[in-house]
């Protein structure tokens, strides 16, 4: 074989192994692209297995995470019911401070179990910080479509950062709440051993308890007016299941906070006209503030102030969840046990 010979055959196998190469690394980035595409589709893979689409009620979200390692909560209403599922949540939106929080403006009634987990605050406010909720690298954030804290028409920016679902948690029980957020995060056992949990606790309290023969008034003082929580709010389902009943609100339309459907606000000559003998049960307020509301004159002469038939809740229980709800049945418990 001459030298002209040799130098084809070399060049010709350097060509092959060129080729060779190109097709591995052809081959590695076919895969990818295969697996994506595939991704939903009927025979499916292991790519589809890790995603779900999730109907909420801002719309339908593709690409949630079955297993999520890493949930920023735009709303420290939903964080409760989220921390009470044992979801990896990472941080949460923040109020300021209160009487109703802690330091770091998350509710005392889940604040210990938020520090259990080493929740940070994302942010403090209810609008979301964006960009605080991207540094964070959330594989899901959720958040709410109804309350101070309505993220909905920030939706369409918070979905570029990561999958995004938002939940109404003012028309429906905190129970129904953990049910949906279980199924669609892949936390139904737990969401059921919550619940169970909790109406176990309910079943003992109302056995252990004398009610009342008189309704029960669920309000909240707003000095100039009067708040009003229906039956069909979580405060009230929850009174009704221990079995009270709950007094309905003043005939005619009150005001209404957000479009909330679980409270409305009235003078408080139309409440205390509409409570008559009902039982006073108030909802988020210190003693000196239930004393300061029941001493005012249209409050004074009512049969429930007169009897002492006027019952403090609880501060944790404006929103109810897992927690605070086991408080509310805590309190119940003390004054009619």
């Amino acid at each position: 074989m001459n030298g002209r010979q040799l130098r084809t055959r070399f060049k010709g196998a350097a060509v092959v192994v060129a080729g060779l190469l190109a097709l591995t690394a052809c081959g590695g980035g076919g895969s990818d692209a295969a697996d994506a595409s595939t991704k939903g589709d009927k025979g499916g893979d292991k790519a589809a297995a890790t995603t779900r689409s999730v109907q909420h009620d801002a719309g339908t979200t593709e690409k949630v995470p079955a297993q999520p390692k890493r949930i920023v909560s735009v709303s420290v209403t939903m964080t409760g019911h989220l921390l009470a599922l044992d979801a990896p949540v990472i941080a949460s939106q923040a109020t300021p401070p209160s009487v109703i929080t802690d330091k770091q403006g998350f509710f005392t009634q889940w604040s210990d179990a938020a520090a259990k987990n080493s929740v940070k605050v994302a942010y403090q406010g209810f609008e979301p910080d964006v960009e605080k909720v991207l540094a964070l690298k959330p594989d899901l954030i959720i958040g709410a479509s109804s309350g101070a804290e309505n993220a909905e028409k920030f939706y369409d920016k918070l979905s570029v950062v990561a999958p995004t679902l938002l939940y109404r948690h003012d028309d429906v029980s905190w129970q129904d709440l953990t049910a949906r957020l279980g199924k669609d995060l892949g936390l139904e056992k737990r969401a059921t051993e919550v619940v169970a949990a909790h109406e176990k606790r309910v079943g003992e309290v109302k056995a252990a308890i004398t009610v009342p023969k008189q309704s029960a008034a669920l309000v909240r003082d707003n000095q100039s007016a009067m708040t009003v929580f229906t039956p069909e709010s979580a405060q009230g389902r929850l009174l009704t299941s221990l079995g009270f009943t709950v007094l309905e609100p003043p005939a005619g339309k009150g005001q209404t906070q957000g479009g909330r459907s679980d409270f409305a606000e009235f003078s408080q000559e139309k409440v205390a006209d509409t409570a008559k003998d009902s039982s006073l049960l108030f909802v988020s307020h210190t003693p000196e503030e239930i004393t300061a509301a029941t001493a005012r004159p249209v409050w004074k002469d009512l049969a429930a102030v007169k009897d002492k038939r006027v019952y403090d809740l609880g501060l944790d229980t404006f929103r109810l969840d897992y927690y605070s709800a086991g408080n509310l049945i805590d309190k119940i418990e003390k004054a009619f046990g």
